[in-house]
């Protein structure tokens, strides 16, 4: 078998681009991929399609191997485009093995440890009560065991440090209220502070009301001070989405500067250099919960390496199984009482569904940064 050609289908979803591609074979076996978009999305786009020439003719099985050559043979470590790159066709590549060899990806992988995927849903809301009600209601309906809430509410730039401690244990003691003890809560401060000392006041300011993770305290260009602000707070730290690969989460984990590490499998480097990450991760401890705010391919990969995974602790899930998101696939994934099913299809178990395509037209978009009062722009 040979691949033949890759084809790119950037989609525009609730005001987000969604990039999926599809590797074609010369025996007709197709397989699905999903890369991250980071931003300049047609970046990205151009990325798969300029890696398209270095696969031609290539036999898809060789994963590992076609991974060495789109990772060593770019001019520099990839960033945050070309590492989505290789993510997204690094899915489809195990996609078409596993229809090959007619069994799920996962195992290929090792098999299973798991029989389903446990999930959790991001909520939101203005003030503390809007916040509760949303975050009942998500549980209710999903049957979640576990939210995850920003502590900030919206303009929180704009106002002083000790409103916003404030107000963010607040908002946390009302979720708390509203969903009982048995309910976890993740916090996302979204990398939003830029000084380790306010990630450790935001973190006792929580503390009382037991979030089982504090996502991104603090921006993730310095490991130092993140492991600073892992070695004074009570709570656990979550971080990792902004990194790329096994040698960026290496410095991440020998420093000790994360209790569970969130790598993303549309950015990090794709499947196998997930379960990398997770091995490495897994020698010191600590759990991984994967950041997943893409699409429902995102999440059919996900679940795949979750189910193969034994330090896997939790997914992030945006629900698939409702327009628009449940147009832009045959079948999502099922999730049933907050928890993800195991497919048993060849493959991902994910198919597109590009008849709906043109229905949601790619879009350039930017993300728009907040102005502090002084009028500096703001971490976003």
């Amino acid at each position: 078998m040979k691949i033949t050609t890759i084809e790119t289908f950037p989609v525009d979803v609730n005001g987000r681009n969604l990039i999926f591609l599809k590797v074609n074979t010369d025996e007709g076996i197709t397989g699905v991929g999903e890369a991250y978009s980071v931003g300049p999305d047609l970046a990205t786009v151009e990325t798969i399609r300029y890696f398209a020439d270095w696969l031609a003719g290539e036999d898809p099985g060789n994963v590992e191997h076609l991974w060495a050559r789109l990772y060593n043979q770019s001019r520099f470590p990839g960033g945050s485009i070309v590492n989505s790159a290789i993510s997204g066709i690094e899915h489809a590549l195990w996609d078409i093995k596993g229809k090959a060899l007619g069994v799920p990806v996962y195992q290929l992988l090792g098999g299973k440890c798991r029989d389903r995927i446990l999930a959790y849903h991001g909520c939101g809301g203005p003030t503390p009560e809007a916040l509760a009600e949303n975050a009942a209601a998500r549980i209710e309906a999903g049957g979640y065991g576990a939210v995850k809430i920003s502590p900030f509410n919206p303009g929180f730039e704009r106002m002083s440090w000790g409103a916003t401690l404030r107000i963010a244990a607040a908002r946390l003691a009302a979720v708390r209220e509203a969903v009982g003890d048995d309910i976890d809560i993740g916090v996302d401060p979204h990398a939003t502070t830029f000084e380790p000392i306010r990630a450790i006041e935001l973190a006792a300011a929580l503390a009382p009301y037991r979030p089982s993770f504090v996502e991104e305290p603090l921006r993730p260009e310095n490991i130092d001070a993140l492991a600073r602000v892992v070695a004074k707070v009570t709570v656990p730290i979550a971080t990792g989405e902004n990194l790329y690969t096994k040698y960026e989460f290496r410095e991440l984990l020998v420093k000790q500067a994360a209790d569970i590490i969130q790598p993303d499998i549309c950015i990090a480097g794709g499947i196998l250099e997930l379960k990398k990450i997770a091995a490495m991760a897994e020698a010191f401890y600590v759990p991984v919960a994967p950041h997943n705010p893409m699409g429902p391919v995102a999440t059919a990969v996900n679940v795949q390496f979750a189910a193969s995974t034994p330090n896997f602790l939790i997914l992030e899930y945006i629900a698939d199984d409702r327009p628009p998101r449940r147009d832009l696939v045959k079948e999502p994934i099922r999730l049933k009482d907050g928890y993800l099913e195991l497919p048993t299809a060849p493959g991902l178990g994910i198919e597109l569904n590009e008849d709906a395509f043109p229905r949601f037209p790619y879009r350039t978009w930017h993300r728009v940064s907040p102005i502090r009062p002084d009028g500096s722009i703001a971490f976003n």
